[in-house]
């Protein structure tokens, strides 16, 4: 017991190391840019202002953005989600894996739940003792269940979900313009020192490793920034990109996707001034998420328009059924709703619940 918490805590001290690298590293940039760059290497007083106030700006929303991407916890579901004691107790004690399944089916008939495991069973995590909600899951590193996770991160010691996966992009949209403005400014300076314009020494090793440490991050950070927007213009997270989420009907990758700009407004909010700040806007709870609406093929309501019409006809003559027109108009709505963009959790998947 002693030894396992022993090497817990050593987990936990190593899983700051990257952070730790991370932050020399920019205190370095900080130190070599405005030092050895702007009070050293610069001679226009003019020219060390713009440099200065510029570089400052795109520090200090860097700085931010990655400071709350490390510190900002992740969201664990609500405790609705969580198994009763009685519940708990009926499902442990229960041995036939059909029965324990189906009281799965019975908790999760009261919850906003909406996708299955690979067999159609009920996500249910084990670890936790709950219902996964909707793009949730169990993060090995953090021990827990995290809402909407992506990943985990290392660089940054946290879980990438729905509390912080604003703050993470950001982090990778600064990270990349703190780069690229730090190459653009210096690469003038390190062709003055290459051919021996400017001769200080100390300014002329710190000049050009800075423009080498630069240009290697921004070219690792532009694919994998790159990789990010391409996942939300999709709406999909890094773990759904490989594992399409499965539905009712089965696997379903754009089952999340509603339009390039909803999409946006997932992540970022219907606020367009906060979009480039690491403050709160995401859309939803993290629980439940608007679905796109299936296609008629696959959604039972419409492919089944014919047979519900002959029961209904067939209750109308019994005198306990809606007339038909109501029952067009309400399929008329759902195909004018899904063409709209009109899309909400409810309507994705009408079929009852097993």
């Amino acid at each position: 017991m002693a030894l396992s918490r022993g090497l817990r805590c050593c987990q936990r001290v190593f899983a700051w190391v990257p952070v730790v690298i991370i932050t020399l590293v920019v205190l370095w940039s900080y130190y070599a840019y405005v030092c050895e760059l702007c009070l050293v290497t610069l001679t226009n007083p003019v020219e060390q202002v713009a440099y200065l106030m510029v570089f400052h700006v795109i520090f200090v929303l860097f700085v931010w953005t990655y400071w709350k991407s490390v510190f900002t916890l992740p969201l664990q579901p609500d405790k609705k989600f969580h198994m009763s004691y009685a519940d708990k107790e009926r499902y442990e004690n229960e041995e036939r894996p059909e029965v324990q399944r189906q009281i799965l089916v019975e908790i999760a008939r009261k919850l906003p739940v909406y996708t299955r495991t690979g067999n159609g069973a009920i996500r249910f995590c084990d670890r936790c003792q709950l219902i996964k909600p909707d793009r949730c899951h169990h993060c090995s590193v953090c021990a827990m269940c995290v809402l909407k996770m992506d990943h985990h991160c290392p660089w940054v010691n946290n879980c990438v979900g729905f509390s912080n996966y604003k703050f993470f992009l950001l982090f990778l949209m600064y990270s990349l313009l703190y780069c690229m403005y730090i190459a653009a400014t210096v690469f003038k300076y390190v062709i003055k020192y290459w051919t021996d314009e400017l001769t200080n020494g100390r300014s002329k090793f710190h000049v050009l490793f800075l423009l080498f440490v630069a240009v290697m991050f921004f070219v690792s950070l532009m694919f994998l920034f790159g990789y990010h927007c391409w996942l939300v213009s999709r709406n999909r997270s890094t773990l759904e990109a490989f594992s399409a989420p499965v539905f009712q009907n089965g696997p379903d990758k754009n089952g999340f996707n509603l339009g390039f700009i909803k999409n946006l407004q997932q992540v970022f909010g219907e606020e367009k001034r906060l979009w480039l700040l690491p403050i709160v806007s995401s859309k939803g709870d993290g629980h439940s998420f608007p679905m796109r609406t299936l296609c008629e093929v696959q959604n039972p309501l419409l492919a089944n328009e014919e047979q519900w019409g002959d029961d209904g006809l067939d209750e109308e003559n019994h005198g306990g059924a809606l007339p038909l027109q109501i029952i067009g108009l309400a399929v008329l709505h759902q195909q004018v709703a899904g063409r709209n963009g009109d899309f909400s959790s409810s309507s994705y998947l009408i079929a009852p619940t097993n």
